[in-house]
C-alpha cells in the first residue's frame, strides 16, 4: 500500500479551498483518505497554510510520501 499525503480539494468554483490528508495512492484525488492532517487556502492574503506537526511527522516516520505541493507546503511550515 502506498501512503501519500496530498491535497484534495473541497472548494466552490474558483474558490479553491484544500485539506492535506493521508491516503491510499490508488483512491483519487476527492476520494477515500485516511486521516485529515490539516488545510490550504491559498484566497487568503497571506496564504493560510495549517498542517498538525505531530500527525504529519508520525506520518513521514511511518513511510508516507508527500506530494510535491505538500513537500513545499511542510517545508514553509517548517515541519521538514
Amino acid at each position: 500500500m502506498a501512503v501519500k499525503i496530498r491535497l484534495t480539494r473541497i472548494g466552490a468554483k474558483k474558490a479553491p479551498f484544500y485539506r492535506v490528508v493521508v491516503a491510499d495512492g490508488r483512491y483519487p484525488r476527492d476520494g477515500r483518505f485516511i486521516e485529515e492532517i490539516g488545510y490550504y487556502n491559498p484566497m487568503t492574503d497571506p496564504i493560510e497554510v495549517k498542517i498538525d506537526a505531530e500527525k504529519a511527522k508520525k506520518w513521514l516516520g511511518n513511510g508516507a510520501q508527500p506530494t510535491e505541493t505538500v513537500k513545499a507546503l511542510l517545508k514553509k511550515s517548517e515541519i521538514i
